[in-house]
């Protein structure tokens, strides 16, 4: 397989995950984050994923800067294949829904939502330009939260609920162009945006919070996300596939 797959927030956690399994399986892949080149993380995930690999600051909430982005990786690497939209940020303080300022209200929308929505849109228009092989498909990644409320994080689950109505906006107007959209909606995650969290959850995931009994891993959205974007599940788009190990489960 080739091609090439632009994820946001590529560098670690759950992007660098999925840049891994793309790897693998032959993408040249575009990391982008707001992050200088020079920051640890990100020489650390060029060195390990190895030439196949390109890092291009960009902040997602600077969504007039997006044809830039998208004309330098096009430049260096070919048009964008999949883009993994994958960049997003927590709640700034875990509390009462009621106490939830606009400024981190917004602060969450612009990055886990707006940014999003306008990368996504622009990366669309140019899929739709081009040849219709290699396969082309674009991946959001939301969250367990996007179905799940947790009222001390509402600014979070609003943000994810909207990435999930997006995903089906998105393959409504694509799917008869040949191009796939995804939405992977992962569960508790052992990621940096969880490591302040890690005691907590570790104690409830022993308590039988998740039926699968342990943490999840950014390998194990990477192993869901290559059939995404290799084309494999073409005539699914529009699904929606929880990683977290039965977390969502309806359970008595």
């Amino acid at each position: 397989m080739s091609g090439v797959a632009l994820i946001t927030g590529g560098q670690q956690g759950i992007g660098l995950g999925i840049a891994r399994a793309l790897v693998s399986a032959g993408f040249r892949v575009a990391l982008a984050a707001e992050r200088e080149p020079d920051a640890p993380e990100v020489t650390a995930a060029l060195s390990e994923l190895g030439p196949r690999a390109s890092y291009f600051t960009h902040d997602v909430r600077n969504v007039d800067a997006v044809p830039t982005l998208l004309d330098t990786v096009t430049a260096q690497l070919g048009p964008v294949t999949t883009l993994v939209s994958n960049a997003g940020v927590p709640a700034r303080i875990r509390g009462d829904m009621l106490a939830l300022s606009p400024e981190n209200f917004d602060h969450v929308m612009d990055i886990n939502l707006r940014g999003g929505f306008f990368l996504a849109q622009q990366v669309a228009l140019r899929m739709l330009q081009a040849p219709p092989e290699p396969y082309r498909a674009l991946i959001f990644i939301t969250s367990v939260s996007a179905a799940m409320a947790s009222v001390e994080r509402a600014e979070y689950c609003i943000s994810k609920a909207g990435a999930a109505m997006m995903t089906q906006l998105f393959a409504l107007r694509l799917a008869g162009e040949g191009i796939g959209v995804f939405e992977i909606r992962p569960g508790i995650i052992a990621t940096p945006m969880t490591a302040g969290v890690r005691e907590a959850y570790g104690q409830r995931i022993a308590g039988g919070l998740v039926p699968a009994g342990r943490w999840g891993e950014p390998a194990d959205v990477g192993a869901v996300a290559v059939p995404m974007a290799t084309g494999q599940m073409a005539f699914a788009t529009g699904a929606v596939v929880p990683v977290d190990g039965g977390l969502s489960l309806a359970r008595l």
